[in-house]
């Protein structure tokens, strides 16, 4: 399948519907010879672009809109813009995204426009008590905003488990917890206050049930635990969690009835694709419903040079996700 943007190598789609158009908020990848090791340090991104369509059905021409974040133009970070998300508040729009602190720990900034489009104007201070990677942005109906966020091995979560407040060095690089009954790190959740820039209240674990025992996923179960690339949806009255399992290579699922949790698991979405990494948002667009993505087709493999796909997805008489139509 062809990518939906070639002009440049992008990553880790956060895809959201604004004005008629849908807005895609992804990872600028880029060309160097750092070599590939499992802290992420070949994924060296330094800017973000946003990209918009009218139609995805048929597809009408991406938009590329430009630089709309560049790493120099925010005070605290020192390396690596990974993957944002957006979201939108009152006629204003807020970018989120991870990055290295003049320390080295990743934490999470947020930027402000008046357009969905950018260019955005950063804070000048990361988001107190925020750390890690992976920030996923969701307003509920109510217009009560949640920042989902976490990432594991180069991510740092596992370097949290003393506290939010506390990170402990010796967990840094491929690492994370293991052994007979224990449980995964799960994901991380805040409240946003009104404002959308800062936490409104305690950073909390976000709880992925197995469906078979009632209790928390395992820590060796690679299969279904949360690796990385958290992202929420609604459909009917249900918050459908999805997140990626790292290194097996899924897009899963959980369900549940609140969006702080807990979600019990659920299934796949997506079969390990072409490169390391995976990473997605789902979003409702003229009545459809799509999951976008990426893969290494373009760069014929080069892990750290990606490209965003999308492709249509179902959900079947209960609930659950299938990339198949239902008849």
């Amino acid at each position: 399948m062809a990518p939906l943007i070639t002009n440049i190598y992008t990553a880790d789609p956060s895809a959201h519907v604004f004005n008629g158009r849908v807005y895609i908020y992804p990872s600028h990848d880029r060309e160097n010879d750092i070599e590939f090791n499992d802290d992420g340090d070949q994924y060296d991104m330094t800017d973000y672009h946003v990209f918009s369509t009218s139609s995805l059905a048929p597809l009408e021409p991406v938009v590329d809109h430009g630089v709309v974040l560049k790493m120099e133009d925010v005070p605290w970070v020192s390396k690596q813009v990974w993957a944002p998300d957006a979201a939108e508040k009152n006629g204003k729009y807020y970018l989120y995204f991870p990055a290295r602190d003049k320390t080295g720990i990743f934490r999470i900034g947020v930027a402000e426009s008046d357009k969905p489009e950018g260019p955005f104007a950063p804070d000048p201070e990361p988001i107190k008590g925020s750390y890690s990677i992976d920030p996923a942005s969701f307003v509920d109906d109510d217009g009560q905003g949640y920042l989902y966020f976490g990432g594991i091995w180069g991510g740092q979560l596992q370097c949290f488990q003393k506290g939010n407040d506390v990170f402990d060095p010796s967990w840094q690089g491929a690492q994370e917890v293991t052994g007979e009954g224990i449980y995964a790190q799960g994901p991380r959740v805040a409240k946003l206050t009104d404002d959308m820039h800062q936490f409104s209240g305690e950073v909390q674990e976000v709880v992925i049930l197995a469906p078979e025992t009632g209790e928390k996923i395992l820590a060796d179960d690679h299969d279904r635990r949360f690796f990385e690339a958290a992202w929420m949806h609604k459909k009917d009255g249900r918050y459908y969690f999805s997140y990626s399992t790292g290194d097996t290579h899924y897009l899963v699922y959980a369900v549940g009835t609140s969006p702080l949790g807990p979600f019990t698991y659920a299934g796949r979405i997506l079969e390990p694709v072409l490169g390391w990494t995976t990473h997605h948002s789902i979003v409702e667009f003229k009545s459809k419903w799509y999951l976008f993505y990426h893969d290494c087709e373009l760069s014929g493999g080069i892990h750290h040079l990606r490209s965003v796909q999308v492709k249509e997805i179902f959900y079947d008489d209960n609930g659950m996700i299938t990339t198949k139509k239902v008849q």
